[in-house]
């Protein structure tokens, strides 16, 4: 298995546990029009975890990948949400801000990882 495969895999993993121990975060990026903020972020990390769990097994990694194609294309919204309230805060800094806009063309690498493992 590659390296990038298998830091997917942990990072949604390590990203999983976070929603799942600090859920707060999450909730305030959650687009204003869905309901059930705290239960989605809590769903989405549960899933962080099996996902990457399947990622690094081989049996599960085809599926793995596939589904987390789909998790980062539905979690997009959120990464737009959060960059647009940073954006409109007039107190965050601007080194945040920039992080938080920067941060939305990284979602491409890591939809490609995640069809690599898909393909594996």
């Amino acid at each position: 298995m590659s390296r990038d495969i298998t830091g997917l895999a942990l990072g949604f993993a390590a990203s999983g546990v976070l929603h799942l121990v600090k859920p707060e975060p999450y909730v305030a990026i959650v687009p204003k029009p869905l309901p059930f903020k705290k239960e989605l972020v809590l769903g989405s990390g549960v899933l962080e975890i099996a996902l990457g769990a399947m990622m690094l097994h081989p049996r599960t990694r085809r599926l793995g990948g596939r589904a987390s194609v789909g998790l980062l294309a539905a979690v997009f919204p959120a990464n737009v949400q959060m960059a647009m309230d940073v954006v409109r805060d007039e107190k965050a800094p601007t080194l945040f801000k920039a992080a938080a806009i920067g941060r939305l063309p990284l979602q491409l690498p890591m939809i490609r990882i995640a069809q690599k493992a898909a393909r594996s």
